[in-house]
């Protein structure tokens, strides 16, 4: 019994057994039984084996670890350390300043243009005023020019009025300042017409890696030469690959080719040097251009080949360069015109098949839809009107007189809307105009002005008989397409003259405003000049020995000059009755370079580093002037009645507004304000209030030509105060102020809870 369970325990371990003792036999059969000497003779050969210890490594001979009899002779030996060479430092990668660049993305085509000293002020001007705005980069050649330039002409002048030598020049320079800009080069004379629109879909249909001479082909003088060149009085394109085959080879060309016109001796050269004829034509696409005659007139050419041209030679003078722009302006818009009708009628006929039908068409098609308020504040408002006189008045009156620009563009509205409804009707009616009833107009932001007409008409039918009638047509004046508009290059490095003017009023605000400064500038560096300017009245003035009102300004101004040595808070001291933003403007302009970039300012205003780069980036000097709109809070105890308002408030709708109604804040340059301020001193002769009635603003929009930019600027907030409104100062300055107050109080429907609450308590 005890035996059967002994077996039924060993069992299940029992081949475990067997397997360990398998394998230890295996591998005392595989081991060497020969013995070796201690004495080895790779242990006495002296070699040294390292050891870590601590950090440090120390060598010991291998044979006195095994033979202590040795240990005696044991002398330590140090092996120095040899620290690890570092690899130098990689080289700093620099990123190209612009992805194209990065990317090797030309632009598309370069024009130059042939001219002379003789006719760089009159025909050259003229193709410039036809083809600059269409093409990104034109540049003008000549031998010789006058001491004065046309203005916004870029022209490069070789010292020579030789023809070949200026033809050289210019491909020469070319190949040196743009081969790597430019995919395709188009030369022309400056007695051609371009129609540069039709050039610029040349070249977008064309593969850059093509070696192409396109232009009018002419045969050789003599005609022993094989291939043709292109004439140049009609232009000619060239490749970029084609070009720089010639590179090499283009001072062989001026030593070896003789020829007496210009375009024979390049045309020479491109084929000896780069294999390539001129051609009219590549891959179905034809080099278009006429020959114009002595006699000629646009109006009077009705040949296809004219009006499919993109080139016209010879032009005599400028007034009939001006004369084929117009024809050939007038003939592209016609085709756009075309064009756009086409879509049109793709549009509907595809809006048909869809799943709402036609309502999924919005009239007039292509246009945006309208926009869709999404609460009754948000309802646009129509305005009414009739021939004389308009509903909606800008100083408030129920009904004023249509005059200026309303009446021009009402007139204009009823004549669009005549010829729309002849062209629709003609020929079995023709319509008159009798009167408009009524009319409705409003401005919608996503489309633009909408009318809706009532008009009553003399309808007269082919047999002569007539009847009067009424009609109602809704029109839409859309918004123009979206520009982007080249600007000169600003940059974030300008320093920023801050310009802050403190009055009575504003001294309890002056130490919250320098805390989030001197967080926000003193501390970061930043690249920014703040300046005081201590408005007193004559009395404040006289007292200022005795009683200085901004004793306790200057000396928080000194304590931070302490706290941070690097800075200096300039301040300047002031005494007028009537603190008027131009006046002020005048003393700091006189103490400032002309090339100063200067941000007027207020105490209420939270400025930021964000908000001065947008300053810097969004003025440029003799170009665009920047007043941006900040953004106000509203008054806590309404905005958060009975409430706790937040430590951090943020820019919603219930805590403020953009307060379009003030004009304290602006980014202009000195030099552009002192150009402003000249041309204002023949007016402020005649009526020296006028430095009072008028603010930086109004100063720039009535006596300077420069872009005004007005935009919401998220990043200056200030938080809500009363302004204190000057009544010595314009009305349309007082009245702005009071509408500031007025609109800052609160959200409408903040303001109609709180009437609702008071009306309850009356009721009460």
């Amino acid at each position: 019994m005890r035996l059967s369970m002994l077996i039924s325990l060993i069992r299940p371990i029992g081949p475990v057994v067997i397997g360990i003792s398998l394998g230890f036999t295996l591998s005392l059969l595989s081991v060497t039984w020969v013995e070796e000497p201690c004495s080895n003779p790779d242990w006495n050969r002296g070699d040294e084996v390292a050891f870590q210890l601590n950090g440090n490594p120390y060598s010991l001979p291998a044979g006195s670890v095994q033979n202590e009899e040795n240990a005696e002779d044991f002398e330590p030996k140090i092996v120095p350390y040899k620290p690890v060479q570092q690899q130098p430092p990689p080289k700093k990668f620099y990123r190209a300043k612009y992805i194209s660049t990065e990317l090797g993305i030309r632009e598309r085509l370069f024009a130059g243009v042939l001219t002379s000293k003789n006719t760089i002020n009159t025909m050259a001007v003229a193709v410039n005023r036809t083809i600059r705005h269409h093409l990104d980069n034109v540049v003008y050649f000549t031998g010789m020019r006058n001491r004065k330039i046309p203005h916004g002409m870029f022209v490069v002048t070789h010292g020579d009025e030789r023809l070949i030598w200026n033809m050289f020049q210019t491909i020469r320079y070319v190949l040196e300042h743009y081969i790597n800009e430019y995919d395709w080069f188009y030369f022309v004379q400056d007695d051609t017409y371009t129609q540069a629109d039709r050039i610029k879909s040349l070249v977008g249909h064309l593969s850059i890696h093509t070696d192409l001479y396109m232009g009018s082909p002419e045969e050789f003088i003599g005609g022993e030469m094989e291939g043709r060149y292109c004439y140049g009085g009609f232009g000619y394109l060239l490749s970029r690959t084609l070009l720089l085959k010639l590179q090499p080879n283009l001072e062989s060309c001026r030593n070896d080719i003789l020829s007496s016109r210009a375009d024979e001796w390049l045309g020479r050269c491109i084929i000896d040097y780069g294999n390539v004829s001129c051609v009219d034509q590549h891959e179905g696409i034809h080099y278009q251009r006429f020959e114009m005659g002595k006699n000629s007139y646009p109006n009077t050419e009705e040949e296809i080949q004219f009006k499919n041209a993109f080139t016209v030679h010879p032009v005599l003078d400028p007034a009939q360069m001006y004369r084929l722009h117009k024809h050939f302006t007038e003939i592209e818009l016609q085709r756009t015109y075309k064009e756009i009708e086409k879509l049109q009628a793709e549009i509907k006929n595809t809006s048909e098949v869809a799943f709402d039908g036609n309502r999924s068409a919005h009239w007039p098609i292509g246009i945006n839809p309208p926009f869709e308020p999404k609460t009754r504040f948000e309802v646009l408002r129509w305005d009414y009107f009739t021939e004389d006189q308009v509903y909606t008045c800008k100083d408030g009156s129920p009904k004023c007189e249509l005059q200026g620009i309303d009446k021009a563009d009402v007139t204009n509205v009823i004549e669009i809307a005549m010829g729309e409804l002849n062209k629709k009707y003609k020929p079995v009616l023709h319509l008159k105009k009798q009167q408009l009833i009524n009319g409705y107009r409003r401005f919608d932001p996503t489309r633009g002005m909408e009318y809706t007409l009532d008009l009553q008409l003399e309808a007269v039918n082919q047999k002569g008989r007539s009847c009067s009638i009424t009609k109602r047509v809704h029109l839409v004046r859309p918004l123009s397409d979206i520009e982007i508009i080249p600007m000169p290059y600003v940059t974030e490095a300008t320093r920023v003259h801050i310009i802050l003017a403190v009055s009575v009023h504003d001294r309890d605000y002056v130490n919250q405003f320098l805390e989030v400064y001197a967080t926000n500038f003193f501390e970061m560096s930043e690249n920014a000049i703040l300046s005081f300017l201590f408005i007193y009245d004559p009395f404040q003035a006289q007292q200022v020995n005795q009683n200085d009102i901004f004793a306790n300004v200057k000396a928080k101004i000194t304590a931070y000059e302490r706290k941070y040595p690097v800075t200096k808070i300039p301040w300047i001291s002031v005494k007028t009755e009537a603190p008027s933003q131009i006046k002020i403007m005048d003393i700091i302009s006189k103490k400032h370079p002309v090339d100063t970039l200067f941000f007027v300012t207020n105490v209420n205003t939270n400025v930021n580093s964000e908000f001065l780069n947008r300053c810097r980036m969004n003025t440029i000097n003799n170009w665009q002037v920047f007043f941006p709109v900040h953004f106000q809070d509203y008054n806590p105890d309404i905005a958060y009645h009975n409430q706790q308002p937040p430590p951090t408030i943020d820019l919603i709708k219930d805590a403020g507004h953009f307060d379009r109604d003030v004009f304290d804040e602006a980014c202009f340059y000195n030099s552009d304000y002192m150009a402003a301020r000249t041309k204002m001193f023949a007016d402020v002769q005649e009526n020296e209030e006028i430095l009072e009635a008028l603010d930086v603003y109004d100063m720039f929009i009535k006596y300077s030509n420069l872009h005004v930019f007005r935009a919401v600027e998220p990043a200056l907030h200030q938080k809500y105060r009363h302004k204190v409104c000057n009544p010595r100062l314009g009305e349309e300055i007082y009245h702005r102020c009071i509408q500031s107050n007025l609109e800052g109080l609160g959200s409408r429907s903040q303001l109609a809870m709180l009437l609702f609450e008071q009306e309850q308590g009356n009721s009460t």
